[in-house]
């Protein structure tokens, strides 16, 4: 968060913001990222990427700067990093340059997630707070699969590029599982306590 007022900003219930729109159109790239990618087109894909994740930055530094912070978008970014990654995946995995398992091991983790929120709706709770563990796990695999790319669209680096690549992707899959993990502990602990008890949540899970 930027300093003074903006770190204190309420959540609005606005729709058409400036970061909303931005990341509106972040979604609406994901299918054109996924179709590249399955086409091998690898260095298209790659700028479609790159799009992306500046228009990420812009949204998250205008929400702050300029105090446009809302319910919907502290939905829709998360969704546009889910949606990236599972796009990286199935596409990497269609062209069998990644095993499946891994897909599994990914949507797996975040269909965990969603079973959670909805136990915990059932319960009365809302969503657990940001755990910073899941946050690591998504810029490794945000950093991972994209270098996999990379080695695709220059071969050249691929001898260096896709080793650490796959490094990457893989510790990253697993702090994935992991930060999974601690949600589901803390879902077993919090749905246990009285409902006087437990803070006021935060309004998304992320990963």
């Amino acid at each position: 968060m930027s300093g003074n007022n903006t770190g204190q900003a309420q959540l609005s219930d606005r729709v058409f913001t400036v970061p909303n729109v931005l990341s509106f159109a972040r979604l609406l790239l994901v299918p054109v990222f996924l179709v590249l990618l399955i086409q091998g087109k690898d260095a298209a894909a790659l700028v479609v990427l790159v799009i992306s994740s500046v228009t990420d930055f812009l949204d998250g530094y205008i929400a702050r700067r300029f105090n446009q912070q809302s319910r919907l978008g502290q939905l829709l970014d998360p969704a546009a990093d889910r949606l990236y990654i599972f796009a990286a995946i199935i596409g990497l995995a269609w062209r069998d340059l990644v095993p499946w398992w891994i897909v599994a091991v990914v949507v797996g983790r975040d269909v965990l997630l969603l079973v959670l929120g909805v136990v915990l709706a059932n319960y009365g709770f809302g969503p657990l707070p940001v755990h910073l563990l899941g946050k690591v796990a998504t810029f490794a695999l945000f950093l991972g699969l994209p270098l996999i790319m990379l080695g695709l669209a220059v071969p050249e680096i691929a001898a260096f590029s896709q080793p650490v690549a796959w490094a990457i992707t893989l510790w990253g899959a697993f702090l994935y599982w992991w930060a999974g993990a601690i949600y589901l502990i803390e879902t077993l602990r919090v749905i246990r306590l009285p409902r006087a008890v437990v803070p006021r949540q935060s309004d998304t899970l992320e990963p």
